[in-house]
């Protein structure tokens, strides 16, 4: 590894490479969801960059093509095909949902209402989430602690109750430092949004760059309560 990654994300890197290899042995058929956002990226790499030795082949990568995605983010998603040679499996809002959700609220009806925000996200996310993990025995995540208040407490694994699997969040103690030293010691490709001061990203009308000293998330839904804002993917029902 480059000298920029110190001893101690070092350390964390083989901690989360390991774990990636038991989840490929012991809970197959496993998926990594992204997003395509940096922590996202750091796990693609950690999956399927080759310097690891095997590819795990035995975690698929899928991703939730809402249909309102930045143009930066289908230009990654085809970087991170191009460099890897892993197939993304996509997997998109029921047409038929959608086209009923906005002929009845309107195109951007989710700044009018938190309900109509959360049943825009359960339409365009949750419900094609559960078809990505149906059959799988492992999800992975590139959820962390800091990311915000409502996930403090995040744990590296437990069982999700919703999903009848067992959850992996391989990153949870990272910092966000530890995130880019590892990007940029590995080149690992990554959102151009993130350049632009978006730290996290999300569908195109729901996504804004934040001003410095805002929490990382303070750009989702940034009309919504901080200590309620969820899309709906990690949130028990």
């Amino acid at each position: 590894m480059s000298n920029v990654i110190s001893a101690e994300l070092e350390a964390k890197v083989i901690a989360a490479r390991a774990l990636l290899a038991q989840i490929a042995s012991a809970y197959a058929p496993a998926i990594l969801t992204t997003s395509f956002g940096a922590e996202d990226m750091v796990l693609f790499d950690l999956i399927a960059n080759k310097k690891y030795g095997d590819p795990l082949k035995a975690i698929a990568i899928a991703t939730l093509d809402t249909g309102r995605l930045p143009e930066e983010t289908y230009q990654v998603w085809q970087q991170s095909v191009e460099r890897y040679g892993r197939k993304v499996e996509p997997y998109f809002p029921e047409a038929q949902a959608v086209e009923q959700y906005v002929r009845i609220n309107g195109i951007n009806a989710f700044y009018e209402s938190v309900a109509q925000r959360k049943d825009c996200c359960h339409m365009r996310k949750v419900e094609p989430l559960k078809r990505a993990l149906a059959g799988k025995k492992g999800w992975i995540t590139g959820l962390r602690r800091a990311q915000a208040v409502t996930r403090k407490d995040l744990p590296v694994s437990e069982y999700d109750t919703d999903y009848g699997l067992e959850k992996f969040n391989p990153l949870a103690d990272w910092s966000e430092e530890d995130v880019w030293n590892y990007i940029r010691a590995n080149e690992v490709p990554y959102n151009a949004l993130h350049d632009k001061g978006y730290p996290s990203i999300g569908c195109a009308p729901c996504t804004r760059a934040i001003q410095p000293g805002e929490d990382v998330r303070a750009g989702r839904w940034w009309w919504e309560n901080a200590d309620s804002k969820e899309c709906g993917l990690h949130v028990k029902e």
